[in-house]
């Protein structure tokens, strides 16, 4: 792993045993983990395994088992930002298409049924979601915008923006 920074070369492969014996301490805390953040079983098994996929790469076996932890929980959340940034890429064309066509649907057809459940689902969340959608998507404000305009932190924003998908989502689901 130092030879990717210019230090020392990389460790050499680690034996089975130690591979195993990492494997089996550490699948059940770092599974936990990416789930209490994904709340999703099938996405954490894929997420947990693409963990230790990573650190079949570059472990090493001469590491402690607290350092090994620390590191192996470090890859979980990068491995988790990496799901959360392509996460945000699906939803948010999703989105603008369904905002645009129910812009250009109220427009002309006040009655129109997705028109009409977009409406419904906006009006029943909260107003703070409502304002952190309608600037990111219906104005098209880039996040850091969103955020002045709402006097909040960049990250805010996206904790704010995520939460409101979720929620547009459920309420959605439920009209339909």
């Amino acid at each position: 792993m130092f030879a990717l920074f210019g230090g020392a070369p990389a460790p050499s492969p680690p034996e089975p045993d130690v591979l195993t014996r990492t494997y089996q301490e550490h699948i059940d805390p770092v599974y936990r983990y990416i789930y209490r953040r994904v709340a999703n079983h099938e996405e954490a098994e894929d997420l947990t395994s693409q963990v230790f996929l990573k650190a079949v790469r570059h472990l090493d076996g001469s590491r402690d088992t607290l350092s090994v932890r620390s590191w192996l929980f470090q890859l979980a959340k990068t491995t988790l930002a990496d799901h959360w940034r392509q996460y945000y890429k699906a939803p948010k064309v999703s989105l603008q298409l369904m905002t645009r066509d129910w812009v250009a649907a109220t427009q002309d057809d006040r009655e129109s049924s997705a028109a009409e459940t977009l409406r419904q689902v906006l009006q029943q969340l909260p107003q703070h979601y409502q304002r952190v959608l309608s600037l990111r998507f219906l104005e098209g404000l880039s996040i850091k915008e969103a955020a002045a305009e709402m006097g909040i932190t960049e990250g805010n924003v996206k904790v704010l923006q995520l939460r409101a998908l979720r929620s547009a989502a459920l309420k959605g689901r439920h009209l339909l």
